[in-house]
């Protein structure tokens, strides 16, 4: 079996590609490799590359799918998940994405699958997308959160006909109850909102007053959502059908959840892995000892070997952040930074003074660093 080419390769697109590249890419491949417009050995070949391009599409176009993909490869996704063949079924992902660009083509093969070429048209509700921002500890532990977005309900005037009571819903004479007008430019031939009657199939002499949609009147939802423990910025979350309502009876979109995370003030989150840097007197550096450190669980102690040098890294193992495909937690390092004291009195500064001869006179054992630094400088100037 031949090995599947790598989905952002068959698209064309680079690996951090937008959702809307993505999208264009998949429509400028499905123009060019539709099976309707190639015939014989030509049609085979382009029916097996637009299919390629259609798995493709159906699984970057998905956050989950894709990201598993990002992370697995081929072997994240489930190969059961890919969209059927060249049927009228296996077009639906192709003429969503499209925008029914080969209205005529679409249109028949639908209507071959028992849906009217005049009735009125299907369509989903669009997607929405919020951006929540969330705290470190939030990220980690996870949360239940509550979105408050607009939601369109149906109307309470017309319950849902559109139409002003004792009235009957008028087909517009232009669309006849399609809601969008075919645009023809040379071969292509495609469907456009009417630009009087957006998405409306009634004329408006009949209409409720005052609704944005027909038969929809706007409300407010808070629907709850999960966030789940580990998830890290960046990450987006799909709320199924909690987008916008569909029309004529179309299923409602989704509702994409993107994380972002608040700048903590002690913790840098790297993937699974915190960082922090501890704060340590000179005097704690050269004598060593015990000191606290930050956890997202509370307190840890660490020990300071004496002599210990700024930068120095300690890890304490499993107090980092379990990510949502983990299955351990990751670590915590602590990059301790020695501090040089200020503002100094006059007795202070004679003790350092004090100190720093009785360290010259031990010479390089005291300061091994700055004696190898001294030798190499002598090195580079004498080269």
């Amino acid at each position: 079996m031949a090995t599947k080419r790598d989905y952002y390769e068959v698209l064309g697109v680079p690996k951090n590609a937008s959702d809307e590249e993505i999208k264009k890419a998949y429509r400028k491949l499905a123009m060019k490799y539709h099976p309707d417009r190639k015939r014989g050995d030509a049609g085979k070949d382009a029916e097996a590359k637009f299919k390629e391009a259609k798995e493709a599409y159906e699984m970057l176009s998905e956050p989950e799918k894709r990201t598993a993909y990002d992370q697995f490869g081929h072997a994240g996704v489930d190969p059961n998940m890919r969209g059927g063949g060249a049927g009228a079924e296996g077009f639906g992902g192709f003429a969503e994405a499209f925008g029914d660009i080969f209205g005529d083509i679409f249109g028949q093969q639908q209507g071959r699958a028992g849906g009217a070429r005049g009735g009125r048209r299907v369509y989903r509700g669009s997607d929405l997308s919020y951006a929540m921002e969330i705290t470190l500890e939030e990220a980690a532990k996870g949360k239940d959160a509550q979105i408050r977005i607009p939601s369109w309900e149906e109307c309470e005037t017309c319950h849902g006909v559109g139409a002003k009571p004792g009235t009957q819903a008028k087909q517009c004479t232009t669309c006849h109850g399609q809601g969008v007008v075919q645009m023809r430019r040379g071969l292509l031939q495609r469907a456009a909102d009417l630009p009087a009657l957006p998405r409306h199939r009634q004329d408006h002499s009949r209409a409720v007053p005052d609704l944005p949609r027909p038969g929809q009147g706007q409300e407010a939802e808070d629907p709850e959502v999960r966030i789940p423990g580990g998830i890290d910025d960046g990450m987006r979350i799909r709320s199924a059908g909690n987008g916008e309502p569909g029309t004529n009876g179309g299923p409602p979109g989704d509702l994409f959840i993107e994380i972002r995370l608040k700048k903590h003030a002690i913790f840098e989150r790297d993937g699974d892995d915190l960082h922090c840097v501890v704060p340590v007197s000179i005097a704690r550096a050269a004598l060593g000892g015990e000191i606290e450190v930050p956890t997202l669980d509370g307190k840890a102690a660490i020990d300071i070997p004496e002599g210990t040098q700024a930068g120095k890294q300690f890890r304490l193992r499993g107090k980092g952040i379990k990510g949502v495909r983990s299955s351990y937690p990751g670590d915590l390092y602590c990059h301790i930074a020695v501090e040089t004291p200020v503002k100094l009195t006059e007795h202070q500064r004679k003790l350092l003074k004090e100190l720093e001869e009785s360290l010259k006179k031990g010479g390089a054992k005291h300061s091994p660093n700055e004696e190898s630094w001294a030798d190499k400088l002598k090195g580079f100037f004498s080269a």
